[in-house]
């Protein structure tokens, strides 16, 4: 008698352990789901104000009416606000706070571009930008805002404050070339308007020449470093785990190419003013590179942060 209460008392209290362990299972299910929704929604709200603010930015730049620009700016700095919630959400979900997969890297730096943007407004009052930062801003936030990014991580490096360095520094270094490649473009539009004397039209309200060159320059001054110490970091980390052989990785050698394009334009734009449509090739030459830079991750066996 005594042994079959001891089997019922046993067999209640592993029935009463899985439901309790059941529940646990479903409430974090439901708690992960509801996370994994409120980031979408961060992102998915972020996206409709940088829509708005590209959008209102057109007849801003091409009239150079000042009410436009009451919309574009609260409108980007409230997609900033939420943007940044939605990557910390994000981040939060995955547990680590590196950006690695494909998502999260689009939308740190589709933040980084924002920032800048908001920066150089500050600074220069340049608007003008917006006009191609803005949509690059919005199209970064697709894939990000449609849906969870599902690709397995590897958790070796995921909590490496190294690799967050290296990642950060590399973002806001493309970031910089980005704005240094448009402040040229927009430089080689507003030196022939002047040089054919047009008066009116679609560029009419662009900043001067001296304003766009600095923007160019400072840009890519601040930019240096950030490249120069991103690849160190990225050096380091890849001599600890891999050993000197990583140097022969095609990503590294990139790297190493786009560094010393980053350095010979960098001189050449010192000692030789280069502007116009020399520094436009120029610049769209490293970028070029960078690109190619971000596309040798699919042959990279160094610089994976996917699992097997």
């Amino acid at each position: 008698m005594r042994w079959l209460e001891l089997t019922v008392f046993c067999v209640t209290a592993a029935n009463s352990a899985l439901r309790y362990i059941l529940m646990c299972w479903i409430s974090a299910q439901e708690s992960a789901s509801r996370t994994m929704a409120m980031y979408l929604i961060w992102l998915r709200v972020a996206l409709v104000f940088f829509g708005a603010s590209s959008v209102a930015v057109i007849p801003d730049v091409l009239s150079g009416q000042a009410r436009w620009r009451r919309l574009v700016l609260p409108a980007c700095v409230a997609a900033v606000f939420f943007n940044f919630v939605g990557l910390a959400e994000m981040l939060n979900l995955a547990h680590h706070w590196v950006p690695a997969s494909l998502h999260e890297i689009e939308t740190s730096f589709a933040l980084l571009l924002a920032l800048t943007f908001l920066a150089i407004y500050w600074r220069y009052r340049a608007i003008s930008l917006g006009l191609f930062v803005l949509p690059i801003i919005f199209l970064l936030l697709l894939l990000p805002a449609a849906g969870p990014d599902h690709a397995p991580l590897s958790s070796q490096w995921m909590h490496n404050g190294w690799v967050l360095l290296h990642i950060a520094l590399l973002l806001a270094a493309y970031a910089a070339l980005i704005f240094s490649l448009l402040s040229s473009l927009l430089y080689l539009i507003q030196e022939r308007r002047l040089k054919q004397k047009q008066v009116g039209g679609v560029f009419s309200h662009l900043p001067p020449l001296d304003t766009i060159d600095q923007i160019a320059f400072k840009t890519l001054v601040i930019g240096f470093p950030c490249m120069t110490a991103g690849l160190l970091a990225g050096a380091w980390i890849a001599q600890e785990s891999v050993g000197a052989g990583y140097f022969l990785d095609p990503k590294v050698l990139l790297s190493v190419g786009m560094w010393l394009l980053y350095v010979g334009m960098l001189f050449v734009r010192r000692h030789s003013g280069l502007r116009g449509k020399r520094a436009v090739y120029l610049s769209s030459l490293v970028f070029l590179v960078a690109l190619s830079v971000w596309a040798a991750n699919q042959f990279s066996t160094v610089h994976r942060f996917v699992a097997p």
